[in-house]
């Protein structure tokens, strides 16, 4: 398959770069589970220059051992060579791949000039002032309104193609012939060694001294300027947002999970109202024979009647944190998984009615809420191929659509739980399982009819399990291909992300040809675990979730700001499992200018009130004292695709004006501020001698 991508070869790349990655990935992996040690990654906020020096010329010191003596003779300097992935009209930018930050890659143009904000901008006091600049942004085409949601009608024609996956990557091929003559079609994609360069730079840059230092100087003076256009402009805001009629609190949930996307007290009203009208039916098969909804509970010893909240035993607390296995276990009502496999599964003896009906009632509480829209996440494990076509079935056959939902698909890393049962012989057999029923039924969908309905409402894939888990092997360009990872262990956080993004590009290439909706890459990433997740993540990923050990690298933080990447945070639920609420950097984040929203992650675990997504915000608007503007700041309108004020449509967002030129303005700022140093440094290079 023609790439279409810069190649990296590895004689380009510093050899002293590569040593350094490294030894910061086998540090990430030793120190994760430190709590208490000091991070190479983060720097303290006195700054202090000389400690973080004395470490690099340790570090480079113990790397200059593993070189000849000839080579350990010359000057020990840090040279990182720019990746040639990414440029801005000519000016090579370090390690910003192409390929991974095209949504958000500005135009800088020398000749540009500051083009004016839209008059319906009001006058605030600017803090600095540096003009528009666009940016592109990746779009999922969504259904026309009307149209009948399971309609199977001008499904398009089978093209024929022929499928072949190799070095676990999906290849297309025009027909038989070209798939012998081994010519496929040409769909991009990244390949594992330009990855894993690109990959070992970021993870050099991210412990550089001088950059952490300049980076966290740079955050820092970003929160300092939002708390002075608060001071000037907080009234205004205010002001501007009371103008606005017939607009109230309008948020959507982009980070739950389906199976908990309930209240606890939902959940117990469903199974007491099913147990009284549907006591005598046929709901479960164990040891080969057939249960009754009455004889499952006879057999547990309980009766329906007597269940409460407490006993229903769902929702995390302080046993949970820390203790991800726990939490885990929350998923089964009363500590019993045949209960979850009757009302929280959509593959069981009743074909998931149960859950259909909940989730059904959960999409028509955001109906009647209005201002409020959310993105469940379905599991699809890859242990086999006929996963796509029951989950489909089941969204046909229940009618689960919903005007308020959009759906998620998540992949569980549990690899090496299918290996040990012997489910799946290698680590390609899961992907083939999670990704050729999608070729497929992009190729034919008249085969895949109800497949191809079910895949208009699916905005994008999820990555998902305990980050803490760190596997022993070490993510590199030498790592086994998919085809020959047959060990038990599990593969490293890295080796999923690269080879499901890799698919997903491949895969939304094919669709975009046929006129077809897209996907983003959306995983769950620096909830814990090694820092090494949120640099995979900044490569390849348009959206994570939690984010929290941004916070321990200046660095990565300064990226994910520049690059503006999506950061779906979940207080509540980081405060049950790892991080207590006073310490989550949501609000740090916030006023630096990430982009960051509020998600509910579990309402039925972490959640007491039937608004969880509500109920999220106004303890975050509680605690550190939110305005309005901040709680309410999100893209909608005819206009949104457009950057700054000029994409805002207030009588729909209901966020005022003056916040998102600031917050574009700024962002502005930052970029020239780089795009200028790097002209200076060039400029100095190309001076002859």
């Amino acid at each position: 398959m023609p790439r279409q991508f810069p190649k990296i070869t590895l004689s380009e790349v510093n050899e002293e770069t590569r040593l350094l990655a490294e030894k910061v990935y086998a540090s990430a992996l030793k120190e994760e589970d430190t709590k208490d040690a000091l991070s190479m990654f983060t720097v303290p906020e006195d700054c202090p220059i000389g400690l973080h020096q004395a470490k690099e010329r340790e570090l480079l010191k113990e790397l200059a051992e593993q070189h000849s003596e000839e080579s350990a003779k010359r000057k020990k300097s840090f040279k990182m060579i720019r990746s040639q992935s990414a440029s801005f009209q000519g000016l090579q930018i370090p390690v910003t791949a192409e390929w991974a930050r095209s949504v958000v890659t500005p135009f800088l143009s020398p000749s540009s000039t500051c083009s004016s904000l839209p008059e319906n901008c009001p006058e605030y006091q600017r803090v600095t002032i540096s003009g528009d600049y666009c940016a592109g942004v990746n779009v999922c085409p969504c259904p026309r309104e009307g149209e009948d949601p399971y309609s199977m009608e001008n499904i398009p024609d089978n093209l024929s193609y022929e499928l072949q996956m190799k070095d676990g990557i999906v290849y297309v091929y025009e027909n038989a012939e070209a798939l012998s003559q081994n010519s496929p079609r040409s769909l991009p994609y990244p390949d594992l060694e330009t990855f894993a360069i690109d990959l070992s730079h970021v993870l050099a840059m991210i412990v550089d001294g001088p950059t952490k230092t300049y980076c966290h100087r740079r955050l820092n003076f970003l929160a300092s300027k939002f708390y002075l256009h608060e001071m000037l402009n907080e009234m205004a805001e205010l002001k501007e947002l009371k103008g606005v009629p017939h607009r109230d609190f309008y948020n959507v949930d982009t980070h739950i999970h389906a199976a908990a996307c309930m209240s606890q007290k939902h959940l117990l009203n469903f199974i007491q109202t099913a147990y009284k009208m549907e006591a005598d039916r046929v709901v479960l098969e164990k040891g080969g024979r057939k249960l009754t909804l009455r004889e499952v509970f006879q057999h547990l010893n309980m009766d329906p009647y007597d269940l409460t909240v407490d006993s229903l035993d769902v929702h995390a607390g302080r046993q949970t944190f820390h203790r991800f296995d726990k939490f885990n276990s929350k998923y089964n009502p009363v500590g019993a998984s045949e209960l979850r496999e009757i009302y929280l599964k959509t593959d069981n003896l009743i074909h998931g009615e149960y859950f259909a009906r909940i989730i059904k009632e959960v999409s028509h509480d955001l109906e009647e809420s209005k201002y409020q829209h959310a993105e469940p996440r379905l599991s699809i494990y890859g242990r086999s191929a006929d996963e796509w076509d029951s989950l489909s079935k089941w969204f046909i056959q229940h009618k689960v659509h919903s005007t308020n939902m959009q759906w998620i698909i998540q992949v569980p890393r549990i690899y090496d739980i299918f290996k040990s049962k012997k489910l799946i012989t290698n680590f390609a057999k899961m992907l083939e399982n999670i990704f050729l029923p999608l070729f497929e039924a992009t190729i034919n969908p008249q085969k895949h009819k109800e497949l191809h309905v079910f895949l208009k409402y699916v905005t994008g894939f999820d990555s998902v399990d305990d980050e803490s888990k760190h596997s022993d092997h070490m993510f590199s360009y030498k790592s086994p291909k998919p085809e020959q990872w047959t060990e038990d262990e599990n593969p490293p956080y890295s080796y999923y992300l690269f080879h499901m993004y890799a698919n997903i590009m491949v895969l939304n290439n094919l669709r975009k040809e046929r006129g077809l909706s897209t996907f983003q890459f959306r995983p769950h990433c620096g909830e814990a675990g090694s820092i090494t997740h949120l640099v995979s993540a900044f490569l390849t990923a348009d959206n994570i979730s939690h984010g929290l050990n941004l916070k321990k690298s200046p660095v990565l933080q300064y990226l994910y700001y520049l690059a503006q990447v999506p950061i779906a945070m979940s207080p509540l639920s980081n405060n049950s499992l790892f991080l207590e609420y006073s310490k989550n950097p949501l609000r740090e984040f916030l006023h630096k200018g990430l982009c960051v929203s509020l998600s509910t992650d579990d309402p039925m675990q972490f959640h007491y009130t039937k608004e969880a997504l509500m109920e999220e915000y106004a303890i975050a608007a509680q605690l550190w004292k939110l305005s309005t503007c901040d709680e309410k700041k999100h893209f909608i309108g005819a206009n949104y695709l457009k950057d700054g004020p000029e994409g805002n449509d207030i009588r729909r967002t209901n966020v005022a004006q003056i916040r998102m030129a600031y917050r574009h303005e700024t962002l502005c700022n930052e970029l020239s501020f780089l795009v200028d140093a790097v002209k200076t440094e060039e400029a100095i290079g190309t001076q002859p001698e």
